[in-house]
């Protein structure tokens, strides 16, 4: 059973996470992730090793929390735990000065060890966590990671504290896996002598691979968007490790980033020239003037400026971009790129800017104020990558109103429209192939845009600037995961409350007709013939009024019947909704002879039409116990029954010359088609369903209608209690209602199969006929 008084426990661990420390795309999610699920309810503690690099401001905040030894292999390392709040979410940092206090995170020889102790850390610390919180959920990132879900389940499996902790494992870029030489399996982790571990981190003859071990161990794996998930279990992305992820592909989803949409906001930064909005993006205009300015670039409006803010690697795309670059400078479009990277594309960078000077700007640094001030005054953001896990660049810059030129791989499949000039569709513009005329060809669509139709060029860019990449939506997928793997805690309930305000609309709706269940495709139909003729007979105002209490109670309260069939009863009901769909065909198509077939078959559709009625089966037995008690009340409703027949033979006249087949064939049923009446009928026939419903209901009936005999509107009502839950039946169904419980009251006394009601619903005029017929003789 949930418990609705535990909210959620996450122990978010990551080896970076803004604004502590970043090198990349992992640090903006851990920084931004963990608060987006602690606003939905959850409680979460991000781990972090404690660099060196960390700002002084930050350390100065934090309190020493605890401290303890890990075993590593042959060595026990000293661990301490500092605790820092921040922004609603709780940050301890493993504090260790001899792996982690240097002047990068990565990058050493020893690596391998590092990461290692980090991860034993973090399992070790699951016991050392503030009072309170145990931790459901273990979630990790990255290959700096990947051994927690591995010591989880070798070291600590069995231990009370750890029996609730499941494991997450997200790849935020599968090529950076953590392979080291197998010999730091026995010396670093221990696990060598354990054969599970050592064959399931083992890559090859002389190597482990730590995210390997993850993939294998985790109880699910994320990745950062749905593209990317597929793509990697293929052998061009997957980086050698799509076996195993094909194999486990039932364990494996993607979730889309976000970005955190309050630090990344053109209307609030002040990184910027000039703020602006989608509605008003005339400082927009200031701030690529401004840039221009700044870089050495011609200070022209009529000329788009393209930038790119990127790693100059091949990953990136920097070989499409040094084969299209002369091309794109030449054809009138303005260049400026940011970054750094590999040598030979920093110096090709150089030589266009020197080529072009004026349209073409390299800065090879890294400056992430240029790069704010980049992605609010371009036009175009190039980022023609050959793989990309999700991406941030792409979305910083639609949020920025710049309209994004990307390839159709990973994320920027997942996040890019691209624009379609018949429709005006679109957030950007992609190609498909990695191939250097394809990225020039997508360039030049994007600037004959901008210079031949400006209206459709600011509607993109209206389209791109109002997307919702917050990490609101993304939490919410992972909460999704998070529940599905503790169903016994009880999720905050906001989908509830939707649910449980939908039922009562649905209940308005359909006022009329809880009983009703049979057919739902067929009594749409069925009280549509007679409807059509009613509205000759009187009382147009009674025609709205029934079609739509029959319609809506037909398609919603199906579902809801359903619920409460039972099972002895679910062949039969099969049974019987095949056999009413076909009268209800027949009836609608055939012609006066047909008409009489139809009324061989009402007995046996009579039957079928009491099982197809899954909620009647319960007030039947009731019924059948108080079958002297419905006698007594039956005989006073005789009297009713004689006034309705002289009133159904009138109404039988009008009802022949009228074109309904349905209608026409039944003078019983047409006592209940008084003038205005009939389609009322209609409605109300539609909901006693079964016609095991009742003994009871029809005694009920009888007696209330013996007592309101000459009042249609009063017996409505009558009807409408023992045959519908739903008392707020419409005028018209009311008015139908009377009819319907005279022509119970008879088959009450004598068999539990008897309610006309059930009859009539099944074939309005045809079968309550032949069944009224019988009940006749049988009394006589």
């Amino acid at each position: 059973m949930a418990d609705s008084s535990k909210k959620m426990q996450i122990v978010f661990a990551s080896a970076e996470c803004a604004p502590f420390v970043k090198t990349g795309g992992l640090g903006d999610v851990a920084g931004s992730l963990p608060a987006a699920l602690v606003r939905a309810g959850a409680e979460v503690i991000v781990m972090v090793p404690k660099y060196a690099t960390i700002k002084d401001e930050y350390k100065a905040q934090m309190e020493h929390f605890s401290d303890f030894y890990v075993s590593l292999g042959w060595r026990n390392e000293y661990c301490g735990l500092e605790k820092l709040e921040h922004d609603g979410v709780t940050y301890m940092f493993i504090d260790n000065e001899r792996y982690f206090a240097r002047d990068y995170p990565y990058g050493f020889f020893d690596d391998g060890e590092r990461f290692a102790f980090f991860s034993k850390a973090i399992t070790e610390s699951l016991q050392h966590l503030p009072a309170g919180f145990e931790c459901d959920i273990l979630h990790c990132n990255d290959w700096q990671t990947a051994l927690a879900p591995v010591f989880l389940r070798e070291f600590y499996q069995g231990l009370p504290l750890y029996d609730r902790v499941k494991t997450v494992f997200s790849i935020h870029n599968v090529a950076f896996q953590g392979q080291f030489s197998d010999t730091v399996m026995e010396d670093i982790l221990g696990v060598a002598h354990i054969p599970a571990a050592a064959s399931q981190l083992r890559c090859d003859a002389c190597s482990i691979n730590y995210m390997l071990g993850a993939l294998r161990y985790a109880d699910a794996i994320t990745t950062v968007s749905p593209t990317y998930a597929n793509e990697i279990q293929t052998p061009e992305f997957g980086e050698g490790l799509d076996g195993v992820l094909r194999e486990r592909s039932y364990a494996l989803q993607g979730i889309l980033n976000g970005i955190d949409v309050a630090g990344f906001d053109p209307a609030t930064d002040k990184r910027i020239a000039a703020n602006y909005t989608v509605e008003d993006r005339s400082g927009k205009a200031v701030c690529k003037a401004k840039l221009q300015e700044e870089l050495g670039l011609e200070v022209r409006d009529d000329r788009p400026l393209m930038v790119m803010v990127t790693r100059l690697t091949r990953q990136k795309g920097l070989d499409l971009v040094m084969y299209a670059l002369d091309r794109i400078l030449a054809g009138g479009v303005q260049v400026a790129v940011l970054g750094t990277g590999d040598r030979d594309y920093e110096d090709g960078l150089r030589y266009f800017q020197d080529k072009y000077p004026g349209t073409m700007a390299a800065r090879i640094e890294f400056d992430p104020a240029l790069s704010q001030r980049m992605y609010a005054a371009a036009d175009m953001f190039l980022m023609p990558s050959k793989f990309e896990p999700c991406g941030l660049s792409q979305i910083i810059a639609m949020r920025y109103g710049t309209l994004p030129i990307v390839r159709e791989t990973g994320g920027l499949k997942d996040t890019v429209i691209p624009y379609n000039e018949f429709t005006g569709e679109g957030t950007g513009f992609s190609f498909s192939n990695f191939n250097g005329d394809e990225m020039g060809d997508a360039v030049f669509r994007a600037a004959r845009l901008f210079w031949d139709n400006r209206e459709a060029w600011d509607q993109l860019v209206t389209q791109a600037m109002s997307q919702d990449f917050s990490w609101t939506r993304s939490a919410d997928k992972y909460l999704d995961l998070y529940f599905f793997m503790h169903p016994e805690i009880e999720r905050p309930a906001a989908v509830e409350a939707a649910t449980v305000i939908e039922e009562p609309v649905a209940d308005e709706a359909e006022p009329a007709a809880p009983v009703k269940e049979p057919a739902a495709a067929e009594e749409p139909k069925v009280e549509e013939k007679p409807v059509e003729a009613d509205p000759v007979k009187a009382d147009p105002e009674v025609k709205p009024a029934a079609k739509p209490a029959a319609k809506k109670t037909t398609a919603r309260k199906t579902t809801a019947k359903k619920a409460t069939t039972t099972k002895a009863a679910a062949s039969k009901t099969t049974a019987a909704k095949a056999t009413t769909a076909k009268a209800s065909t027949t009836r609608k198509r055939t012609t006066a002879a047909a008409k009489k077939a139809n009324e061989v078959e009402a007995a046996p559709e009579v039957k079928a039409a009491a099982e197809a009625k899954p909620a009647a089966k319960a007030p039947a037995k009731t019924a059948a116990k108080k079958t002297a008690a419905t006698t007594k009340k039956a005989t006073a409703a005789k009297k009713t029954t004689a006034t309705k027949s002289t009133t159904a033979k009138a109404a039988t006249t009008k009802a022949a010359a009228k074109t309904a087949p349905k209608a026409t064939a039944k003078p019983a049923a047409k006592v209940e088609e008084t003038p205005a009446e009939s389609k009322a009928e209609a409605a109300v026939e539609a909901k006693p369903a079964a016609k095991t419903t009742t003994r009871k209901r029809a005694a009920t009936t009888a007696k209330k209608t013996t007592t309101k005999a000459e009042a249609p509107k009063a017996e409505a009502k009558a009807e409408d209690k023992p045959a519908v839950k739903a008392e707020p039946t419409p005028k018209a169904a009311e008015v139908k209602a009377a009819p319907k419980a005279k022509a119970k009251t008879e088959p009450a006394k004598e068999t539990p199969v008897s309610p006309a009601v059930s009859a009539e619903e099944k074939a309005p005029t045809k079968k309550t006929s032949v069944r009224k017929a019988t009940a006749a003789r049988k009394r006589r």
